[in-house]
């Protein structure tokens, strides 16, 4: 089965500031908006579930979890100049939880959404 489209949910504590920090900050567009309680948006083959406190997928499990934003599952995204994004995000108030790491495939940074989830922005090692 083939798939051209890859799709991802994450939960957000706020679908506006979501959309607007993915749209402003990762080059996102949006599909379309049930604010306050779900949006997608997608860049590339990603479409990206931003689904608030208010959505399905935001409902308790049977047992009272509730669904959450953050943890360390993160979108991948690859990049041509990982440095120059950085400094242009870091201008921009982009909050980033620790420097460039750089290992034999290549060189990579984490980047925080308003809601605590995470991106990982990566540039492959030149051959």
């Amino acid at each position: 089965m083939s798939q051209t489209i890859v799709n991802l949910r994450y939960m957000v504590d706020d679908v506006e500031a979501a959309v607007e920090w993915y749209t402003k900050h990762l080059r996102f567009s949006l599909i379309s908006s049930h604010a306050p309680a779900f949006a997608d948006i997608k860049r590339g083959s990603l479409r990206l579930l931003l689904s608030g406190p208010t959505s399905s997928a935001g409902r308790p499990m049977p047992d009272g979890e509730q669904p959450l934003p953050g943890g360390w599952n993160r979108i991948h995204l690859i990049v041509d100049d990982l440095p120059a994004d950085v400094a242009s995000l870091r201008i921009a108030g982009v909050q980033f939880p620790n420097d460039i790491v750089t290992a034999p495939g290549g060189s990579q940074i984490l980047l925080v959404d308003p809601s605590g989830n995470l991106v990982e922005l990566f540039q492959p090692a030149r051959s």
